[in-house]
């Protein structure tokens, strides 16, 4: 049977368009019960298969399993019975439904189109149950069957025809079943009121979530995980705190008038009572303060802000605060100083937020915070991510998850609530316990950690593989060549190796081979997507999450040496003065001749006695590097600091046991500039041969005022900054030495790295080429090519240079700008999650460490603060808050003064980059929650200062190693 549907669609230019689309109707969709004998479970339907490529195609339905009917679990229906959720149950209960105890649910091709267009992850969460067999959940085709497909009525809104699609399947399914299992029913579940009476004058039987749920016989833990009703009734009682949000029509009228801003909304992670909101397509942020000014906005989410008069505008508070009743209290006296006292020099814009214009909620994991009431139900859930304030829930097992790192959702922020109310979701595992932290903050940033599948690994070369005749005819033969690689310890998936050797003619050829991943991972496959989306490989301390299967990770795509293996290759000729007289690209076979490791590399260089083909290479490769920085240098480049550690590892525990600061070597740089310059050759020809789709990556340069914080604390010392350029701002660093502190211009170098902006993937097509620029590198143009074992973007830009050089077939999505772009927003995502989790697994491995310890360790003041000191402690790459004045009782009391950003007790001065000892214990007072504290050893201040390590006893001192000694 043929229908059409006709939809009204509205040109850029303002006219009306009427598109006319061809629905065809079915009589075979089969309804999935192994009880019905009229349909034919073993015919393969199509349903919507060429609905759309983003949907459930008929490969998931063919192999779907029939719905069971095992006898009810409910009360409130005896019967054995099947269950149609509406797309609001499905939207709103999707923690629910994905509980292995829920069975026999049939889910109409109406609500899976709903899911798709309104929720992106509850749809990828619907499909994962779908393709789950254990679960029974079976997809019925009602827009595809005659006997259920609805017209939209005239007037009806296509809400209310989804809502009677719904209604009318359920009905469907009722009379179809009776005609031949009378004792089986079926239960429509919504929460709709309308909805729900116009079902049961239908004589369908209906009941909201929360009915059903409760009216379960095993249903006791799947109440705790109900997201909170969402009716203004049981929500807005109370005493109202927050303003009301403007309706999403005003707020759209507004946005377009100018009367407010749109933008994303930036929690602070040391003031919980401020934020910045990223202006829409603008490098302009907003400030907010205060609870009514953020009113109720969540990190991430898309507001509406309308800005504060001038007079009212102010500046971020000195206070490091977190949401305790001591934290307001203090923020509330601060507040009421910044609003007579900050000069107008100091004003930032400042606004409000008036709407919500998108809510970007997600799970989050932490702890919770049990009710002090005994048998109270009611209880704080407190995250692990500082920018998410805390979450009301309801559960009847806080003792048992008390003790639990758990994950909740938030349902809603209702104006009378302090707090967000939100519902529990599942536990991750002990508080403490080295896998269940490793979960929490592999989720808290987002990284894709699963397994592999089936469908990923089928791509996969088969093994025994070998490099053929057929792969050599279109490659240049290298195996002779004496090819090394240069890696940290431990490194396995090796990316690049290098080589280099005296020509006849005086001249060097320098050689830097990539591993060629895209020959094994090919265009719009499985494999393919999963890189993609993975977007890079994510490297923590004890672990390393890969973008790819270790197949090629660690075996067929690393260059190991003394195996053959296919690589990528561009190829210099220098001069002595590393000065590039032509560059070739060609796919290539190499066999490296030496795996090293950078001392190995170092040593080799050093030793006067070793003159091997392979040492003279690495001291032509390290003479010419040093030409090349040089050469950056002089051309603005920035030499900037971060502290990175690493960890040695008990090797049956896993536990750290000892903490080392990474040494950087000559051969460290010398790898680094060959990578930079074969990226830079790259760049140029891929724009070259594809300007308007090459992938790029860019540094843009910061804001001026993103160079205050430094300007202030390096003229505290006597010292001018010039951040007026890259060049300029690199002499300034390299004249910034202090006998009397000699780390102050490493702080210095690490302080100016956090003014930078982020560098990220673009696409060349979208941007003029004056914004190309790499800030740091100083380099008109650049990209990545070097790393495609743990980057996709290099996968993309080894692909483009295979067009360049004709050793590939290109295809649609490579040339298609939009599309590229669209790639580079999820690998920028990928990218910094990927950084934030390493750092998070540094932290972690800490807290582990300092378990069984109490040490002191120097440190340096990199912030003053209103109430604290921000604390860096080299040797462990940690930052830390030592808090001031935290005891108001105490006969030490802390002065700041904010012009000369110091603070002061007695005769102790605190200035930044003072150098301090402090004591670094873990906080056992909140059993809960431990934490790294923090406390000042010298200098000494009566009242203040804690005694030294050596006079203090752990009482775990027998298992731990000897305290450290303080350096004077």
């Amino acid at each position: 049977m043929l229908t059409s549907k006709v939809f009204v669609k509205k040109t850029k230019r303002g006219g009306v368009l009427k598109v006319v689309r061809e629905h065809y109707l079915r009589d075979d969709i089969t309804c999935g019960s192994q009880h019905c004998t009229k349909c034919d479970h073993n015919v393969q339907t199509e349903n919507s298969a060429d609905t759309d490529s983003d949907s459930y195609n008929a490969d998931n339905f063919k192999t779907q399993p029939l719905v069971i009917s095992p006898p009810s679990n409910s009360v409130l229906c005896s019967s054995s019975h099947y269950v149609i959720p509406d797309t609001n149950v499905v939207l709103h209960q999707i923690d629910v439904l994905e509980d292995e105890s829920l069975q026999n649910f049939i889910i109409l091709q109406t609500v899976i189109d709903e899911v798709k267009h309104r929720s992106l992850p509850a749809n990828k969460r619907l499909k994962d149950i779908l393709t789950n067999s254990s679960k029974h959940f079976y997809t019925f085709c009602n827009e595809y069957n005659s006997e259920t497909y609805v017209e939209r009525e005239p007037g009806e809104s296509s809400n209310d025809r989804n809502d009677r699609a719904i209604r009318t399947a359920a009905k469907w399914y009722t009379n179809h079943l009776q005609e031949y299992e009378k004792d089986i029913s079926i239960v429509l579940l919504t929460d709709d009121n309308d909805n729900r009476t116009k079902a049961k004058e239908a004589g369908i039987l209906s009941f909201t979530v929360h009915e059903y749920i409760k009216s379960l016989k095993n249903g006791g833990n799947l109440i705790d995980r109900l997201a909170w009703k969402s009716s203004a009734g049981t929500q807005q009682e109370g005493k109202l705190i927050y303003p009301e949000h403007i309706a999403t029509s005003d707020i759209l009228k507004g946005v377009k008038s100018g009367k407010y801003l749109q933008g994303s909304f930036m929690a602070s992670r040391e003031n919980y009572l401020e934020a910045s909101v990223n202006v829409t397509e603008s490098e302009k942020f907003v400030l907010i303060q205060g609870h009514q000014n953020l009113n109720r906005a969540v990190h991430s989410d898309i507001v509406a802000i309308e800005m504060l008069p001038e007079a009212e505008w102010s500046c971020p508070s000195s206070l490091v605060l977190e949401d305790t009743a001591q934290a307001e209290d203090d923020a509330l006296e601060d507040d009421s100083k910044l609003k007579n006292k900050v000069p107008e020099h100091l004003r930032q814009p400042t606004g409000r937020v008036v709407g919500i214009i998108k809510r970007n909620w997600r799970q989050y994991c932490g702890i919770l915070k049990p009710s002090l009431l005994k048998k109270g139900t009611k209880h704080l859930f407190v995250p692990a991510e500082r920018r998410i304030p805390k979450i009301r829930i309801e559960t009847r097992q806080a003792e048992d998850l008390a003790t639990q790192r758990v994950i909740v959702a938030i349902d809603s922020w209702p104006r009378s609530s302090r707090y967000p109310q939100g519902h529990f979701v599942r536990k991750l595992g002990n508080i403490g316990d080295k896998g269940a932290e490793n979960e929490v903050l592999l989720l808290e940033h987002d990284v894709p950690h699963q397994v592999f599948s089936e469908k990923v690994l089928s791509f996969l070369p088969k093994m025994p593989w070998s490099i053929t005749e057929e792969d050599m005819k279109h490659r240049k033969d290298l195996r002779d060549i004496v090819v090394c690689s240069v890696d940290p310890p431990g490194c396995t998936d090796i990316d690049d190796a290098l080589h280099c050797r005296l020509l006849d003619n005086g001249n060097y050829e320098v050689g830097v081979h990539i591993a060629d991943v895209s020959h094994f991972i090919r265009p719009g496959t499985a494999l393919d997507e999963e890189a993609a989306n993975r977007g890079t490989t994510v490297y923590l301390t004890d672990k390393r999450i890969d973008m790819v299967p270790e197949l090629l990770s660690s075996n067929l795509c690393s260059l190991r040496c003394d195996v053959e293996r296919l690589a990528f290759t561009v190829i210099w000729e220098m001069t002595e003065n590393a000065k590039i007289l032509n560059t070739t690209f060609t796919k290539s076979v190499i066999n490296s001749k030496a795996s090293l490791m950078y001392s190995e590399a170092q040593a080799r260089i050093d030793d006067i006695t070793m003159n091997d083909e392979l040492t003279l290479s690495l001291r032509g490769l390290n003479k010419l590097a040093k030409l090349l920085k040089q050469s950056r240098i002089d051309a603005g480049a920035l030499c900037l600091a971060s502290t990175e550690v690493r960890f040695q590892v008990d090797s049956e525990t896993a536990d750290p046991i000892d903490v080392q600061t990474k040494k950087l070597l000559e051969t460290n740089s010398m790898v680094e500039e060959f990578m930079l310059l074969a990226n830079i050759s790259v760049a140029k020809k891929i724009l070259e041969e594809f300007p308007n789709c090459a992938l790029l990556r860019r540094h843009p340069s910061p804001p001026p005022s993103n160079f205050e914080p430094v300007i202030k604390a390096a003229s505290s010392k006597g010292f001018i900054m010039d951040c007026s350029s890259n060049k300029n701002l690199a002499e300034s660093l390299n004249k910034a030495e202090f006998d009397e502190n000699p780390y102050f211009n490493t702080m210095l170098r690490i302080m100016t790295t956090r003014c930078m902006m982020q560098a990220v993937y673009f696409c060349s097509g979208m941007l003029p080429e004056s914004e190309y620029v790499h800030y740091g590198l100083a380099a008109a143009i650049y990209t990545h090519f070097t790393s495609p074992i743990r980057r996709y973007s290099d996968i993309i830009v080894h692909r483009l240079l295979a067009v360049c050089i004709g050793a590939d077939a290109s295809y649609p999505d490579l040339l298609e700008k939009k599309k590229t772009q669209s790639l580079c927003n999820n690998l920028n995502y990928r990218h910094k999650m990927a950084q934030y989790a390493g750092r998070a697994s540094v932290n972690l491995h800490t807290h582990l460490f300092f378990k069984t310890r109490v040490q002191d360790e120097d440190g340096y003041v990199l912030f003053v603060r209103k109430n604290a000191l921000q604390v860096l402690i080299p040797k462990y790459g940690l930052e830390g808050t030592l808090y001031l004045n935290e005891n108001k009782k105490s006969p030490t009391q802390f002065f700041y003064n904010e012009e000369q950003d110091t603070q002061t007790a007695g005769d102790v001065v605190f200035h930044v980059f003072d150098h301090v000892i402090i004591q670094l214990s873990i906080d056992r007072s909140n059993v809960q929650h431990l934490k790294l504290a923090i406390n000042l050893v010298k200098p000494q201040i009566p009242g203040f200062s804690v005694p030294p390590a050596s006079q203090v006893h752990s009482e775990k001192e027998e298992v731990g190693p000897p305290s450290k000694k303080v350096r004077k």
